[in-house]
């Protein structure tokens, strides 16, 4: 079969996103029993396709097996089987007191925003898709769905299951390169849904300024962690080094760089190092690699390993581990101290199982580092000081804390999740996803006497 070209490609997105714009309004009068029966069928497809969606993954991103069926696919079908059983008490309007007139009524009502384009990541390629479509179908909308041509695999299967459970007047999927997203981007969407890097953020977002285009960036940054004297330091050890594990490192909200102080480190590297090698290696000291994802491709991996070699030769110390493996782009778990703010390390998001730990002598010290650079997606505080936590709240800013522990802001789909400023734009997540594709439109009726 001839590959389509890129005349041809184009003609069949404008055709696509036409149908779509015509469907929109009878999507957004959709009733809540209409939309449950789309996110039924997405729900079927995903679970009739487990098995092909976990050799995908695992074809194009080394995962664990273990983590692809977790996040890939019990997280998506319990995900939209929330918006299924939320969606009657989600879609009603919300009453509203009047004050012009008491005997008025007024009430917020959510509708939808209309035809949306979804971009997802490489790092949790379809959970961090099919999530967004799941919103954005029981808020009433159409969407075209772009996935990253990282993962091409995962891509023929999302197109597969998209196709078994939307008509394309509903939701569609182009497959393709970064000149596909460059073709959606050009389109007048009511709403861009994106998943990555801060800097390919900026992009969407100035594409979408030009048709005034509403947007959710799902970004990233330099998530902290803060460990105060009073922290279960053998508990935060546990906790770094399943962390770093999980998908390699390459996640959003993964801890980024460590603030303890002097006296606390020597066992959190003792933790840290005890961990790993019971949760990856064997008696032999050589790595389980089917228990740790491999870095997405060799450009990434050479990016991580220049900021490494940057630190080592400013001064860092290689506290545990350090190993990097070109042939099949692994890299061990590995933790750096005596790291500097000069280092690379500590200026750019690592997205590897690579953590640097720095020292402080106040909890103030820590705080007006992280007050200084770019708020987090993430931040971590290891404490059973209320008063430090507070501080901690109270003096930084980021997209989402978890105390004590790490991901659970994530987890809990009762709270939003989203970033702030260069980590991200809008939240979402249940109840919030719902909101992110809908518009809170005003109605206010007179009532006559």
């Amino acid at each position: 079969m001839t590959a389509p070209t890129a005349a041809d490609l184009s003609a069949e997105i404008q055709r696509v996103f036409a149908l779509q714009q015509a469907h929109m309004w009878e999507a957004k009068a959709s009733s809540a029993a209409e939309r449950k029966q789309k996110l039924a069928r997405l729900k079927a497809s995903v679970e009739a396709h487990a098995d092909d969606i976990v050799a995908a993954v695992l074809e194009d991103t080394r995962k664990p097996v273990g983590e692809i069926r977790v996040t890939e696919v019990l997280n998506v079908t319990g995900n939209i089987q929330r918006n299924i059983d939320n969606l009657d008490q989600w879609m009603k309007p919300t009453e509203v007191q009047t004050t012009l007139n008491p005997a008025d009524s007024a009430q917020i009502i959510y509708e939808a925003r209309g035809v949306c384009l979804i971009l997802g990541p490489w790092n949790f390629p379809l959970g961090l898709a099919l999530g967004p479509v799941a919103a954005a179908i029981a808020a009433g909308n159409t969407c075209i769905v772009k996935l990253t041509d990282l993962c091409p695999a995962t891509a023929r299967i999302a197109a597969t299951i998209i196709k078994e459970a939307f008509d394309e007047k509903d939701v569609a999927l182009f497959e393709g390169d970064v000149s596909v997203a460059t073709a959606l981007l050009d389109l007048p969407f009511h709403h861009i849904f994106f998943t990555g890097s801060p800097r390919v953020g900026k992009i969407v977002m100035a594409a979408a300024a030009r048709h005034l285009t509403s947007v959710t960036l799902e970004l990233g940054g330099k998530s902290p962690v803060i460990v105060d004297d009073s922290a279960d330091i053998a508990q935060v050890a546990a906790q770094l080094a399943a962390a770093k594990q999980f998908n390699g490192g390459q996640a959003c909200i993964s801890p980024d760089y460590v603030f303890i102080k002097e006296d606390k480190k020597a066992a959190l590297v003792e933790g840290f190092r005890a961990n790993v090698a019971k949760n990856l290696y064997d008696d032999a000291g050589k790595l389980n690699k089917d228990g740790i994802a491999q870095v997405v491709n060799e450009t990434n991996f050479n990016r991580v390993k220049a900021m490494f070699d940057d630190a080592v030769e400013k001064g860092a110390t290689v506290a545990v581990g350090g190993a990097f493996e070109p042939e099949d782009l692994t890299v061990h778990p590995t933790m750096l101290t005596d790291v500097t703010p000069q280092m690379k390390i500590l200026q750019d998001e690592i997205f590897a199982p690579v953590i640097p730990v720095m020292t402080y002598d106040t909890l103030d010290q820590a705080i007006g580092y992280i007050e200084a650079h770019d708020k987090p997606l993430a931040l971590y505080v290891y404490s059973q000081d209320e008063a430090n936590v507070e501080k901690v709240l109270a003096r930084t800013s980021s997209g989402g804390v978890t105390i004590n522990g790490v991901f659970s802001h994530y987890l809990e789909n009762n709270l939003p999740f989203g970033g702030v400023n260069t980590s991200g734009m809008g939240s979402y997540h249940g109840y919030f996803g719902f909101k992110c594709f809908s518009h809170e439109r005003a109605v206010y009726r007179h009532i006559q006497p």
